[in-house]
């Protein structure tokens, strides 16, 4: 998956020589910047969990997991709050969240955690995030921004709710068809995966299109 060219040379612009940008705070360590570096750290101990057998080291993965997606949250809320919005946020915000989903899909799928059917959403998922960021890239070196919608959102919780489910799987409660109710979700997000991208598809041919012409 990548990101735009042009987001990592902004970013690095504003950092003065000592990795600081020119306004003199840093932004490696703001708190929002933190929390967003956090969620790439957690991956390592995220696939780590995969490796120890028993119900213990999948709900301490579901943990790992819904806190990173609590951090989602509070980098952007911190952010705003304190007026703290950086290049280098913006640049590294995307890429902490398209590798930790990432990371979790293809740990399920690799070790056998998802049906066989449930593969072809995560499939969806993750060619979706490499057309959206290949896109983001292509219309990034033209000056155009591409927003995120509200379809984006609701396909972001949806995937938020499946993953930690699925992490924990068989070793939820009898009482609770985790697993189950992990798959459909996913299949949830992968329709609004798809709703949404072709929506950006369509609006980036358009700039596409009007560039040719």
């Amino acid at each position: 998956m990548t990101t735009s060219i042009r987001g990592t040379k902004l970013a690095l612009a504003e950092l003065a020589p000592g990795g600081r940008p020119r306004n003199g705070t840093s932004q490696v360590t703001s708190l929002p910047n933190l929390l967003t570096l956090s969620r790439i750290l957690v991956i390592p101990l995220l696939v780590a969990t995969f490796f120890v057998a028993g119900p213990a080291a999948r709900w301490f993965a579901c943990l790992l997991f819904v806190a990173a997606a609590i951090t989602d949250f509070l980098d952007g809320y911190f952010a705003r709050r304190d007026n703290s919005v950086s290049s280098l946020g913006r640049f590294l915000d995307p890429i902490a969240d398209k590798l930790l989903v990432a990371a979790a899909l293809l740990m399920l799928t690799a070790f056998g955690r998802l049906s066989e059917w449930s593969v072809l959403p995560a499939l969806v998922i993750l060619l979706r995030e490499i057309l959206v960021s290949g896109l983001r890239e292509y219309l990034a070196e033209l000056r155009i921004g591409m927003p995120v919608n509200r379809l984006a959102k609701w396909k972001t919780a949806a995937q938020m709710a499946a993953l930690p489910t699925l992490l924990v799987g068989s070793a939820a409660p009898g009482w609770l068809p985790a697993q189950d109710i992990g798959e459909v979700l996913l299949w949830i997000a992968a329709a609004l995966t798809l709703a949404t991208g072709w929506d950006y598809l369509r609006a980036g041919l358009k700039h596409i299109n009007g560039q040719a012409t």
